[in-house]
């Protein structure tokens, strides 16, 4: 009897697991796996970020989400003129953060900016050489030397316009040998010892560690880039990115690009 008794529950076990509503499975600690709901109901917030912003944003990213459970904050990070193609183009994307106002400009000229961009950090250039040196660069000028091997960004890009601004302030004219779609492209042409110079951010610059030296110029207070933040127009997620705009001009924001080497807005 008792045999029969326990395979007769068994079987209304069944029965009724077989009835459930769907998406009722465990939760944790009750058998279940409890975390294919949870992770279900998460949402993403897709940042698209200039390439310069890839270690703020980065840890930004994460204190986000920790102080915002059940959103997945997702990052894309290359040139700013890239970014507003792809968003041009379809690119789903929620929060546009630009190494630039004119990128941002284009966005919004495009219909594609959701209400008034905010600026949140400033930037400016610097050389950065191999380890030892062995072109003997000084400054600005000295890349404009016969021989000397130039990295920088493209005109399009940020720091390529912030670039040409002080060619045209010094009357120095540069022929870099490689010119780049990010200013990361750029540090990695040097660390890799394919230049004798490039000039980047000098937030990319601190990234380097030993891999590169800084060769800081007085020019390059000239041209300081401003960079701005927005949601995007149709955003998937239009309060986490109201949301992470905030976070980012508020102070845990700005606390984190301060100690990334960014200057204030």
């Amino acid at each position: 009897m008792k045999r029969a008794a326990a395979a007769a529950l068994a079987a209304l076990g069944l029965v009724l697991a077989a009835c459930a509503p769907a998406g009722q499975g465990g939760t944790a600690g009750q058998g279940g796996t409890g975390d294919g709901g949870a992770a279900s109901q998460r949402k993403t917030l897709t940042v698209f970020a200039a390439a310069s912003l890839k270690g703020a944003f980065t840890v930004l990213a994460g204190k986000f989400e920790a102080d915002n459970p059940g959103t997945n904050v997702t990052l894309s990070f290359a040139g700013s003129a890239d970014l507003v193609t792809q968003i041009s183009q379809g690119a789903p994307a929620d929060v546009f953060a630009s190494a630039d106002t004119r990128n941002m400009d284009k966005l919004q000229g495009e219909g594609l900016a959701d209400g008034e961009p905010g600026n949140f950090a400033t930037n400016t250039l610097t050389v950065v050489v191999p380890p030892g040196n062995p072109a003997g660069i000084t400054g600005f000028r000295d890349l404009a030397k016969a021989g000397v091997k130039v990295v920088a960004c493209a005109s399009q890009v940020p720091c390529g316009a912030a670039a040409n601004a002080i060619e045209q302030e010094t009357g120095t004219t540069l022929r870099p040998v490689s010119e780049e779609s990010s200013v990361t492209d750029v540090l990695g042409k040097v660390t890799s010892g394919e230049a004798d110079a490039g000039l980047v951010y000098v937030t990319d610059a601190k990234t380097a560690g030993d891999k590169a030296e800084e060769i800081p110029f007085p020019e390059a207070a000239n041209a300081v880039n401003t960079y701005p933040i927005a949601a995007v127009k149709g955003a998937r997620n239009k309060p986490a990115a109201d949301a992470f705009v905030e976070f980012v001009r508020g102070p845990e924001g700005q606390a984190a690009l301060a100690a990334a080497g960014f200057g204030k807005p």
